[in-house]
């Protein structure tokens, strides 16, 4: 009966044992899944198209690491939350990359879009300057003016150039710049058109 609760005894420790060994090994296998998931977030631009998602989910992983470690120093280690916590990061971390792949195709369409604008605008420009005075001050400005298209038009081939690099976010600064300056010079343009024929209906009036 004796040697029975001695068997006994020992297979319970034995089993015990064992769910400790089981519960304090530390999640190295989980650990490199995460990273490695990280990287691949990194490698494709997470931390400039979807920074905020990426800084937490950095800050995440850290916190995990910190909780490991802190387990790895007592003598009963379970690391079953940071295994849970890890394989929840991974997953996470698949997230933020299909965030910033979705992102980056919204840029690129944008873009292209706001260079049509852009390429529309130049041409009823070049239109309206067909209509606008010619006076002696008028020439002038209007070859100031042809001057500004021209060096609108060369940033749109900038801009094109940085969205084949997928350089999205330049890309995008660039071809806003140009818009807002194209607008600028169509509006000017309207106005002095419009001043100019109700100058000359006045005359002829």
């Amino acid at each position: 009966m004796k040697m029975k609760r001695v068997l006994v005894g020992i297979a319970s420790l034995g089993v015990a044992s064992l769910i400790l060994t089981s519960c304090g090994k530390e999640p190295q296998a989980e650990i490199d899944l995460a990273n490695a998931a990280i990287n691949e977030a990194q490698v494709i631009g997470s931390e400039t198209y979807a920074p905020e998602s990426f800084l937490a989910l950095q800050d995440s992983m850290k916190s995990i690491m910190d909780n490991v470690e802190a387990q790895k120093s007592k003598i009963f280690k379970n690391f079953d939350d940071s295994k849970a916590d890890l394989m929840a990061v991974t997953q996470l971390a698949g997230e933020v990359k299909q965030k910033t792949i979705d992102r980056k195709i919204a840029l690129q369409n944008e873009i292209k879009q706001m260079i049509v604008e852009v390429k529309l605008l130049l041409e009823a420009n070049n239109k309206l300057i067909l209509e606008a005075p010619k006076g002696k001050e008028g020439a002038t400005a209007l070859v100031a003016i042809k001057d500004e298209l021209t060096a609108i038009d060369a940033t749109l081939t900038e801009a094109n150039e940085l969205l084949e690099q997928e350089s999205y976010i330049a890309s995008l600064d660039i071809a806003n710049a140009s818009k807002d300056k194209a607008s600028a010079i169509n509006t000017e343009l309207q106005e002095v058109i419009a001043k100019y024929k109700t100058n000359v209906k006045v005359r002829k009036g």
